[in-house]
Formats: C-alpha cells, sequence, structure tokens
C-alpha cells in the first residue's frame, strides 16, 4: 500500500493530500529511510514520522483498504513519541 493512503487510511494524518506533503517534505521515513508519498508499506515496517516539533514512531500492524474510524488504530502500534530536541542531539 502507498504509504501516503496507509497514513490517511490509519488516521495518522487526516488526508491523503496532506500525508502527501508532509512525505514529500522529507518529514515521514519507513524502516529509518527517507519515504516519498508513493513508498510502499508493508506489515511489520516502522514509521516515524514529523508533526512539528514532535516524532512519533509507529509500527505497521496491518493494512487495510479503508476503516471505520474505531479500528483504525488498529493499523498502526505506537512504539514512540518524542520531541524534536531530543532527536536533534542525535544529529537528525
Amino acid at each position: 500500500m502507498r504509504l501516503d493512503k496507509f497514513l490517511k487510511v490509519s488516521r495518522l494524518i487526516k488526508r491523503r493530500t496532506v500525508a502527501k506533503d508532509v512525505s514529500d517534505q522529507g518529514r515521514v521515513w519507513i524502516n529509518d529511510r527517507e519515504a516519498k508519498a508513493s513508498s510502499t508499506v508493508k506489515v511489520g515496517d516502522e514509521l516515524k514520522i514529523q508533526f512539528g516539533q514532535k516524532i512519533v514512531t509507529v509500527r505497521v500492524e496491518r493494512l487495510a483498504e479503508t476503516t471505520k474510524k474505531d479500528e483504525a488504530s488498529g493499523l498502526y502500534t505506537l512504539l514512540k513519541e518524542e520531541s524534536r530536541q531530543s532527536e536533534d542531539k542525535l544529529g537528525w
């Protein structure tokens, strides 16, 4: 599944166009590699998404073409949520 579609379906990002923009700005990584909107997401992949000064890390648990709002969080597991300042120390 395309990265931008997964981000929208999982409701990590509300709109696919926003997911595409965020990905193309270099603010999303799949398994520690910078990813574009068209990158393929597979079950087990680890995604890092930069939201302003916050970086969220999730693991893809399953893929679905569509989901209901209350089922969307079942597509991923939240692994880490951290401030970008701590990432800057690591050289990001």
